[in-house]
């Protein structure tokens, strides 16, 4: 069996079955990793997703920002905006299946010693409390009454973490860290709004994965988000976005001998 992590997506759906047809994916005994950010600015974002859920035994997905985004749009607490590609699902006659695997999958996954997130983890989580977080946010997700979640969820304050903070205030936190963080402080104060290159990050902040006896740092993250960094592999870090959506590649990585496969976007 092998396992192949596989970049941001965001629609691009003929991109990703070229992609599976280069490694010779096997359903029947390889397994996927996606690191979030399945929908959104590219072209079949439907498509893509009716495809993940009909795979969902071989496939091992985890929510980015841009799903969380559809999630908020779908239930009516967020607007769609310049560049939005969401449309097609919200009309789909399957909308509400669709939506309700989507909002089923994980926001972290651990396997080994792999971590799958969508953009990182903070520099004071170890594995294991990013995990415990994670199942916060996951169950708080799939009850009945997530609308109440959802009516809470976006903002950026606050910006760093603290073991005290409660109820949707600590939800956010993590969410936002999990699904759209990709610059911080030494002690954990995040950047929302940076999403340049690493040679122009503002001062005091650096790349959250080069933050300083990190406490997740034996631990091996796989990622997406950070388009402007691109491909990033390290012993314990493997940054997969290389912008397939901008005109660049899809990436994929076998994770057992770190093999790297990657095809153009496919509207180039």
């Amino acid at each position: 069996m092998s396992i192949y992590a596989i970049g941001d997506l965001q629609g691009c759906y003929q991109s990703f079955r070229q992609l599976l047809d280069l490694v010779q994916f096997d359903p029947s005994s390889d397994q996927l990793w996606l690191v979030g950010d399945i929908v959104n600015r590219g072209p079949d974002s439907l498509a893509l997703l009716r495809f993940l859920k009909q795979a969902s035994d071989s496939t091992k997905i985890v929510l980015g920002n841009h799903d969380l985004h559809l999630l908020m749009v779908a239930e009516g607490f967020a607007k769609m905006t310049a560049g939005d590609t969401l449309q097609a699902i919200l009309d789909a006659p399957d909308r509400d299946e669709l939506l309700h695997w989507l909002r089923h999958q994980s926001l972290l996954h651990t396997e080994g010693d792999f971590v799958m997130v969508h953009a990182g983890l903070l520099p004071a989580w170890t594995v294991k409390q990013a995990r415990q977080l994670a199942n916060e946010v996951e169950v708080a997700l799939r009850q009945e009454n997530f609308h109440e979640v959802f009516a809470s969820l976006y903002g950026n304050k606050p910006n760093y973490w603290d073991d005290n903070l409660a109820s949707y205030e600590r939800l956010r936190l993590i969410v936002n860290a999990m699904t759209r963080m990709r610059v911080c402080t030494s002690d954990g104060h995040i950047d929302f709004a940076y999403k340049g290159k690493e040679t122009h990050i503002p001062a005091g902040y650096m790349p959250w994965f080069d933050v300083p006896n990190r406490a997740s740092e034996y631990a091996t993250i796989v990622c997406g988000h950070w388009s402007a960094l691109g491909l990033k592999v390290r012993d314990n870090l493997i940054a997969l976005d290389t912008g397939c959506l901008w005109g660049g590649n899809l990436t994929a990585i076998r994770l057992s001998d770190r093999k790297i496969f990657q095809v153009p976007c496919a509207r180039q």
